[in-house]
């Protein structure tokens, strides 16, 4: 419960955090009494007149916005004649009043705007009449009419109004370079007012989904020993026999196990795998994948916090780790099951603890961790596995510019090298009923190859991860001995 709790309050807390940050960083730009703009495009019609549709304005005058903090905004249209010597009108009125000033007279409606192209629909309303200037007109809450560049500024009322771009001497065919802006003195009180709730949701939730957490590890428990580690016997024995000597009077010498890291990543393969059964596995694994979203947020915490616990005492706080550990094991056994391998029908058991299920994940609990590298392994020391990951797990993209799409944009395509792999696992599976031994070996030694990099990046171990593929369901590190770490940086 106290998890739960902590993960909504800190998740809301930074949401309203990076809200704040938002709202801050505009109301610092309209400090000078800037607006907020759109572009500037060429808006241009047939008719007599450019109208907006009906912009409804509900404010609650009886709290007085105006006198406690400023106006609530203040919307802006801004616009030039395309053609130089001719004179812009714009202005602002209640709807009813230009209704009734283009009553039977043909003019546009502005529908939809897309700024990426741009685009702007119309409704053409049709009529017979001509109507009058409209700088003689008495109705308008604001406006403005002459050469070169006009501009309006509408304080927001409740009402309900229109915008209406003409010529000055009403004549048709109007076309103009428009852009609207809004700015609200309001923004600068609500940044604060968001940044403190955040910041109080935070202090609140942080301490919680820590405790939460802490709990949760100490009942998943400590990570199993390893298995005895192989080698030569201790203690009195048979002698053991001398390599066989081949012909030429060479010694053949056996060539050393692979080292093994402290992060240890097994899957079993199912042999009765079924051949339709995957299709459906990433809908029957979504309630994982939504627990495990909270899980990953809470990792993402508690790695922090153990980060400044490494700093000041050298050491990870052994609740946590076991928590994070068991985050880790719960997300591989989902992988194994859904979308990283397809290696099992068996369903996975909704549990930070190690279990039989057929997909293992655990990490050996380090007494001390260097002070140093905790402020450099997770994101410099990494970089050539974090890079070499990509090409396992990143999805090829391409660029494409079209004419008549001006800005440049990617879009992935087709999968990742793992996520072909185990597409092709997949197809095998159905076609011939069986899953490749060789291409499930292949697809865990990658997921190892991940796994081993993401225990070092958070912080788990400050032994170096090997630059190798460790194919296979059983993972080499229960037969060998451990690595050196890098030099300490203490």
């Amino acid at each position: 419960m106290l998890l739960v709790l902590g993960i909504l309050l800190a998740m809301a807390g930074l949401s309203l955090g990076g809200v704040g940050v938002v709202l801050g960083s505009a109301a610092l730009y309209q400090g000078d009494h800037r607006f907020s703009t759109t572009a500037s495009h060429r808006y241009q019609v047939d008719s007599y007149a450019l109208t907006s549709t009906r912009l409804d304005v509900v404010i609650n005058d009886g709290l007085d916005w105006q006198s406690r903090w400023g106006d609530v905004g203040t919307f802006m249209i801004r616009g030039t004649a395309a053609q130089p010597d001719q004179n812009l009108f714009i202005g602002i009125a209640p709807e009813a009043d230009v209704a009734r000033y283009l009553a039977d007279v043909k003019h546009s409606e502005l529908t939809q705007v897309l700024f990426r192209p741009f685009r702007a629909s119309y409704r053409e309303v049709a009529g017979s009449a001509v109507p009058k200037a409209p700088g003689s007109q008495d109705f308008w809450t604001v406006s403005a009419e002459g050469p070169g560049t006009q501009q309006v500024e509408f304080p927001l009322r409740s009402g309900t109004w229109t915008v209406v771009v003409m010529n000055a001497d009403a004549s048709p065919a109007v076309a103009a370079d428009l852009q609207a802006g809004v700015r609200s003195d309001l923004l600068g009180p609500a940044a604060i007012g968001t940044l403190i709730t955040g910041l109080v949701l935070v202090l609140v939730g942080i301490p919680l989904l820590v405790a939460g957490s802490a709990g949760l590890g100490r009942t998943t428990g400590p990570s199993a020993p390893r298995p005895p580690l192989s080698g030569p016997p201790s203690g009195p024995g048979p002698e053991p026999a001398p390599p066989a000597e081949p012909a030429g009077g060479a010694v053949a010498v056996p060539p050393p196990p692979p080292p093994p890291y402290p992060a240890r990543l097994s899957g079993e393969l199912d042999p009765s795998l079924s051949r339709w059964f995957w299709l459906v596995k990433w809908f029957l694994a979504i309630p994982h994948l939504v627990i495990l979203a909270f899980l990953w947020f809470a990792f993402v915490i508690n790695t922090i916090i153990a980060g400044f616990a490494i700093l000041f005492t050298g050491r990870y706080p052994r609740s946590l780790f076991d928590f994070n550990v068991g985050v880790m094991r719960w997300n591989w056994r989902v992988g194994f099951y859904a979308y990283s391998v397809l290696g099992t029908d068996r369903y996975p058991p909704f549990s930070l603890a190690r279990t039989d299920y057929p997909a293992d994940f655990d990490v050996d609990y380090p007494e001390r961790l260097s002070r140093g590298l905790v402020l450099v392994k997770s994101w410099l020391l990494a970089i050539p596995h974090l890079l070499i990951i990509a090409v396992f797990t990143a999805s090829p993209s391409w660029r494409n510019n079209n004419d008549d799409w001006p800005v440049s944009y990617g879009n992935n395509i087709g999968t990742s090298l793992l996520g072909l792999l185990v597409f092709v696992a997949a197809l095998v599976l159905l076609i011939t009923g069986s899953y490749n031994r060789a291409l499930f070996d292949l697809i865990v030694g990658l997921n190892r190859w991940i796994y081993r990099v993401f225990t070092y990046v958070a912080l788990m171990r400050d032994e170096y991860p090997p630059f190798r593929l460790d194919q296979g369901g059983s993972d080499p590190s229960q037969t060998a001995t451990m690595p050196p770490s890098l030099p300490s940086l203490r």
